[in-house]
Protein backbone atom coordinates (compact mmCIF):
# COMPACT_ATOMS: atom_id res chain seq x y z
CA UNK A 1 0.00 0.00 0.00
CA UNK A 2 1.32 3.40 -0.94
CA UNK A 3 1.79 6.16 1.63
CA UNK A 4 1.02 8.78 -1.02
CA UNK A 5 -2.24 9.85 -2.56
CA UNK A 6 -2.97 12.29 -5.39
CA UNK A 7 -5.86 14.66 -4.79
CA UNK A 8 -7.24 17.44 -6.93
CA UNK A 9 -8.54 20.61 -5.30
CA UNK A 10 -10.00 23.34 -7.47
CA UNK A 11 -8.09 22.12 -10.53
CA UNK A 12 -4.73 21.79 -8.72
CA UNK A 13 -3.35 18.28 -8.31
CA UNK A 14 -1.33 17.55 -5.19
CA UNK A 15 0.47 14.52 -3.90
CA UNK A 16 -0.27 13.96 -0.21
CA UNK A 17 1.96 11.88 2.05
CA UNK A 18 -0.64 10.02 4.13
CA UNK A 19 1.86 9.36 6.93
CA UNK A 20 1.71 13.06 7.79
CA UNK A 21 -1.80 13.94 6.61
CA UNK A 22 -4.54 14.73 9.07
CA UNK A 23 -8.15 13.80 8.53
CA UNK A 24 -10.59 16.61 9.25
CA UNK A 25 -14.21 15.76 9.93
CA UNK A 26 -16.87 18.25 8.92
CA UNK A 27 -20.04 18.41 11.00
CA UNK A 28 -23.31 20.24 10.45
CA UNK A 29 -26.32 20.75 12.68
CA UNK A 30 -28.58 17.72 12.30
CA UNK A 31 -25.77 15.27 11.49
CA UNK A 32 -26.06 11.85 13.05
CA UNK A 33 -23.04 11.00 15.19
CA UNK A 34 -21.81 8.44 17.69
CA UNK A 35 -20.87 9.67 21.14
CA UNK A 36 -18.41 7.68 23.24
CA UNK A 37 -19.01 8.46 26.92
CA UNK A 38 -16.96 7.33 29.89
CA UNK A 39 -19.03 5.48 32.46
CA UNK A 40 -18.08 4.04 35.80
CA UNK A 41 -14.50 2.96 36.33
CA UNK A 42 -12.76 2.79 32.96
CA UNK A 43 -15.74 1.61 30.92
CA UNK A 44 -16.99 3.48 27.86
CA UNK A 45 -20.33 3.25 26.06
CA UNK A 46 -21.23 4.35 22.54
CA UNK A 47 -24.51 6.22 22.05
CA UNK A 48 -26.35 7.47 18.95
CA UNK A 49 -26.63 11.24 18.81
CA UNK A 50 -27.40 14.30 16.74
CA UNK A 51 -25.49 17.56 16.50
CA UNK A 52 -27.89 20.19 17.79
CA UNK A 53 -25.73 23.30 17.61
CA UNK A 54 -22.39 25.04 17.78
CA UNK A 55 -21.31 27.62 20.32
CA UNK A 56 -18.63 29.83 18.81
CA UNK A 57 -16.95 30.89 22.04
CA UNK A 58 -13.65 32.71 21.58
CA UNK A 59 -11.51 30.46 23.79
CA UNK A 60 -13.39 27.15 23.71
CA UNK A 61 -15.79 26.67 20.80
CA UNK A 62 -18.21 23.84 21.53
CA UNK A 63 -20.21 21.28 19.59
CA UNK A 64 -23.62 20.69 21.18
CA UNK A 65 -24.72 17.09 20.90
CA UNK A 66 -27.88 15.41 22.14
CA UNK A 67 -27.50 11.67 22.49
CA UNK A 68 -29.80 8.80 23.39
CA UNK A 69 -28.81 7.00 26.57
CA UNK A 70 -30.74 3.72 26.46
CA UNK A 71 -30.80 1.37 29.36
CA UNK A 72 -32.75 -1.85 29.72
CA UNK A 73 -35.96 -0.24 30.92
CA UNK A 74 -35.63 3.45 30.05
CA UNK A 75 -34.31 5.91 27.53
CA UNK A 76 -33.03 9.42 28.23
CA UNK A 77 -31.93 12.28 26.05
CA UNK A 78 -28.68 13.87 27.25
CA UNK A 79 -27.28 17.13 25.87
CA UNK A 80 -23.54 17.79 26.18
CA UNK A 81 -21.05 20.42 25.03
CA UNK A 82 -17.90 18.98 23.53
CA UNK A 83 -14.84 21.25 23.54
CA UNK A 84 -11.12 20.77 22.99
CA UNK A 85 -10.83 20.13 26.74
CA UNK A 86 -13.46 17.36 26.89
CA UNK A 87 -11.71 14.29 28.24
CA UNK A 88 -14.38 11.71 28.97
CA UNK A 89 -16.39 12.04 25.78
CA UNK A 90 -15.57 11.59 22.09
CA UNK A 91 -17.44 12.17 18.86
CA UNK A 92 -17.32 10.46 15.46
CA UNK A 93 -19.57 10.39 12.40
CA UNK A 94 -22.37 7.82 12.27
CA UNK A 95 -21.82 5.42 9.40
CA UNK A 96 -25.14 3.74 8.57
CA UNK A 97 -25.32 2.01 11.96
CA UNK A 98 -28.74 1.31 13.44
CA UNK A 99 -28.13 1.20 17.17
CA UNK A 100 -31.77 1.25 18.28
CA UNK A 101 -35.32 0.76 17.03
CA UNK A 102 -37.55 3.84 16.93
CA UNK A 103 -40.58 1.95 18.27
CA UNK A 104 -38.59 0.58 21.19
CA UNK A 105 -37.48 4.08 22.21
CA UNK A 106 -41.02 5.47 21.88
CA UNK A 107 -42.38 2.65 24.07
CA UNK A 108 -39.80 3.48 26.75
CA UNK A 109 -40.71 7.19 26.61
CA UNK A 110 -44.45 6.33 26.78
CA UNK A 111 -43.81 4.19 29.89
CA UNK A 112 -41.93 7.07 31.49
CA UNK A 113 -44.77 9.48 30.66
CA UNK A 114 -47.35 7.08 32.15
CA UNK A 115 -45.28 6.71 35.34
CA UNK A 116 -44.91 10.49 35.71
CA UNK A 117 -48.65 11.00 35.08
CA UNK A 118 -49.44 8.40 37.78
CA UNK A 119 -47.02 10.17 40.13
CA UNK A 120 -48.76 13.49 39.38
CA UNK A 121 -52.15 11.94 40.19
CA UNK A 122 -50.77 10.62 43.50
CA UNK A 123 -49.57 14.09 44.46
CA UNK A 124 -52.95 15.62 43.51
CA UNK A 125 -54.77 13.01 45.64
CA UNK A 126 -52.43 13.73 48.57
CA UNK A 127 -53.12 17.45 48.22
CA UNK A 128 -56.87 16.90 48.16
CA UNK A 129 -56.63 14.61 51.19
CA UNK A 130 -54.57 17.23 53.02
CA UNK A 131 -57.06 20.00 52.22
CA UNK A 132 -60.02 17.87 53.29
CA UNK A 133 -58.67 16.23 56.47
CA UNK A 134 -56.29 18.86 57.80
CA UNK A 135 -58.55 21.88 57.32
CA UNK A 136 -59.66 21.78 60.97
CA UNK A 137 -56.16 22.83 62.10
CA UNK A 138 -56.67 26.29 60.70
CA UNK A 139 -60.27 26.48 61.87
CA UNK A 140 -59.06 25.95 65.46
CA UNK A 141 -56.58 28.83 65.10
CA UNK A 142 -59.39 31.16 64.02
CA UNK A 143 -61.56 30.22 67.02
CA UNK A 144 -58.89 31.26 69.56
Amino acid sequence: MSDKKIVEINGVKMEIDLRYAREIDTYRIGDNVKVLVKGYSDSYASHPGVITGFDNFKERPAILVTYLDMKYSESNLVTVSITKDSKEIELCPMVDDILFEKEQVLVLFDRKIAAKEAELQDVKRAKNYFELHFAHYWEQDKEK
